[in-house]
């Protein structure tokens, strides 16, 4: 039975209508079709309850026909918004505060951001929800000023005190992204921490960080478990983000050195380091297929690697540097199932062996799904 009004126009949960064990069977002989050549593909490890999982939850602004704000999610490949009033897949606290932030901004009549001419204020909400009880609202904005600002900001906070931060980001570009890169702390700290696998972790509007906390424990502590580290590999963390895996790894091995290209990530995975009084990490800006050809160029020794690429996967440069490293294990954590079979085909080729393959299941109601891929240098 379809539990949400709007999915048929919403585009953001495709397995709607479609009963949980259906949609882990659907996952399961999807990555068997792609993957079960490099071996047994474990059963999908699915949710207890595959609802409101969603800790980062970020929706749009726009006018309906009687010129009426709404917000909810764009039309696929459009620019039409479906109005969503209760997310199912999103934080229960998300949904209450996107609510009360449209009435406030219908109370203190906010402009919206149109997007024909580049003129209005509110173009889009996001909401960070932490296991610790932290709460952050981003107000992204088309323009600095925001009419009555302070009785607005004020009036948020009476109604849903559970905000800790709010943060206004500054985003009037021509770009199908959500945030911009200017970010003006409005109240709090501008960040706010949540914990997994035991670690501390700081989190700001712009960094990456996984959205299913329930489910990413378990997909980290089965792809360490599965790497049977001996505790004196030197580990390289590929697309870092901001240290999660890495520093969670970091009691397993001699040492760990995170890549990444997103400054801020960097800078948030030095702060979760420090914060977890981790001494054994090292956390460095870059391109990680540049970063990994330097490396490789200066012949360090690396013993393990662990990638978790965008959902492109790796690309020509960054895998010809791992060949010339010959990392002797690679975890490989894949959002992307096509990618992954033509990256391990090429990895295979070059005397990479496929050891285990879990898939995860990360997005209930939606089509995609993690894997993990363990391998060792025949």
């Amino acid at each position: 039975m379809n539990k949400c009004p709007v999915s048929k126009y919403c585009g953001g949960c495709q397995l709607q209508g479609t009963a949980y064990n259906e949609q882990l069977k659907k996952k399961q002989e999807y990555i068997e079709s792609l993957l079960k050549k490099f071996g047994k593909v474990e059963p999908i490890i699915g949710m207890k309850d595959p609802y409101n999982y969603r800790n980062k939850v970020q929706v749009s602004f726009g006018y309906d026909e009687k010129r009426q704000i709404i917000c909810g999610n764009y039309v696929p490949s459009s620019h039409m918004i479906v109005p969503v009033e209760d997310c199912m897949i999103a934080d229960e606290t998300a949904n209450r505060i996107i609510n009360s932030v449209k009435k406030l901004m219908i109370k203190y009549k906010i402009s919206i951001f149109d997007e024909h001419i580049y003129k209005g204020c509110m173009r889009h909400l996001l909401i960070r929800t932490s296991n610790l009880g932290e709460v952050m609202l981003v107000l992204v904005t088309g323009s600095f000023n925001i009419v009555k600002k302070d009785l607005f900001i004020r009036d948020i906070l009476k109604y849903n005190p559970e905000i800790t931060t709010i943060v206004q980001n500054f985003n009037n570009k021509r770009t199908s992204m959500v945030l911009g890169d200017k970010n003006t702390t409005l109240y709090g700290r501008g960040f706010i921490y949540d914990e997994l696998c035991g670690y501390k972790f700081k989190i700001s509007p712009n960094s990456f960080y996984q959205v299913n906390k329930r489910q990413t424990e378990i997909l980290y502590k089965t792809a360490i478990e599965k790497a049977n580290f001996k505790g004196d590999e030197i580990l390289i963390d590929a697309y870092c983000g901001t240290g999660t895996i890495g520093l969670i790894a970091s009691k397993k091995v001699n040492k760990v050195i995170g890549v990444e290209l997103n400054k801020q990530a960097i800078k948030d995975a030095v702060a979760n380091m420090k914060a977890n009084n981790v001494k054994n990490a090292v956390f460095i800006a870059d391109d990680a297929g540049r970063f990994m050809e330097r490396t490789a160029k200066e012949r360090q020794k690396i013993d393990a690697l662990i990638m978790d690429p965008p959902r492109a996967g790796a690309d020509f440069k960054f895998l010809n540097s791992v060949y010339k490293l010959r990392p002797k294990k690679i975890v490989y954590v894949s959002c992307g199932p096509e990618t992954l079979k033509n990256n391990l085909n090429d990895m295979v080729k070059h005397g990479y062996k496929v050891d285990y393959i879990q898939p995860v299941d990360m997005f209930p109601f939606t089509e995609h799904v993690e894997t993990i891929v363990c391998l060792t240098c025949k």
